[in-house]
């Protein structure tokens, strides 16, 4: 990550069709930052002309990105999209649609998830700043978030059987962990998008920002900065491994023993004994 000392705003920039036949003409970027000295890095998927849409060229950038985040000292790690409409329009159709079916399953289809999974098992804490569209791989990108704070006038969908396809980086998985079964069939079956009215009642996005975006995205890194950084990964680990069907009361116990072991846990517990502000230092 480079480094900066003021809060990352992604740049303005107007949406068209996403892309050229080849997508060489508008190939875009990923660029990570820090901000707050060091502990949040902020990632930015940078195409807006073309929807901020998603080639093997840029989930390659991404998964690089995120291996260098996963041992950095980043406590909270931010996921934006340039523009001001679209957060992301999923993958690049200009691009797959030329792949053979051998190619999409072995490259195109692989990739994703394997980015995808790289996100969600980020050891830090990650939202999605989502300021606008976010449709096909736009959501799965979303969801590969833990938090996905939201503009009032975003949209979500996930359009793929309408293109006579499905979706293929993670959506029939982690769409009904997060809706349930019966909400997520729906959202296959009938392919237009919600609001972000229904996203937040469904429980799809944890924010949506009237009072404006960043004051909402602060608000959330200050409270997930203000925790003990161990404590919070191993409950990250926890509710994943919780997801997956293993027992909490064997999770908890081992996590509840190892966070013991730590200065972050004698500096919660000395800070709340004296009503004093705790001061954590991850060790």
């Amino acid at each position: 990550m480079t480094s900066e000392t003021h809060h990352h705003t992604p740049a303005a920039g107007g949406a068209e069709s996403a892309g050229s036949p080849t997508g060489v003409a508008q190939p875009g970027t990923v660029t990570c930052t820090a901000s707050h000295d060091g502990l949040v890095a902020n990632v930015l998927i940078d195409r807006p002309t073309k929807l901020n849409a998603l080639t093997l060229d840029l989930l390659a950038q991404l998964e690089a990105h995120l291996h260098s985040i996963a041992t950095s000292r980043a406590r909270v790690v931010l996921v934006r999209t340039a523009g001001t409409t679209v957060f992301c329009v999923g993958a690049d159709i200009a691009a797959f649609s030329q792949l053979a079916p051998p190619d999409m399953w072995r490259s195109w289809i692989s990739m994703g998830h394997r980015v995808f999974d790289r996100l969600a098992h980020l050891p830090q804490p990650t939202i999605a700043v989502v300021d606008g569209l976010a449709v096909g791989g736009g959501l799965e990108l979303a969801l590969a978030c833990d938090l996905r704070v939201t503009q009032p006038n975003a949209r979500f969908g996930l359009p793929e059987t309408g293109l006579g396809t499905i979706p293929g980086w993670g959506g029939t998985d982690r769409l009904p962990r997060q809706l349930g079964p019966s909400r997520a069939m729906e959202r296959q079956h009938r392919p237009r998008q919600i609001d972000a009215t229904t996203a937040l009642h469904w429980g799809l996005v944890n924010d949506i920002a009237e009072a404006g975006l960043e004051t909402a995205v602060d608000r959330y890194v200050t409270d997930l900065l203000g925790s003990a950084p161990i404590a919070q990964q191993v409950a990250k680990q926890l509710i994943d491994a919780a997801a997956a069907g293993v027992p909490s009361s064997i999770l908890e116990s081992i996590g509840s023993g190892f966070t013991a072991y730590t200065n972050d846990y004698t500096a919660g517990v000395h800070a709340f004994m004296n009503k004093t502000q705790a001061h954590f230092d991850s060790t």
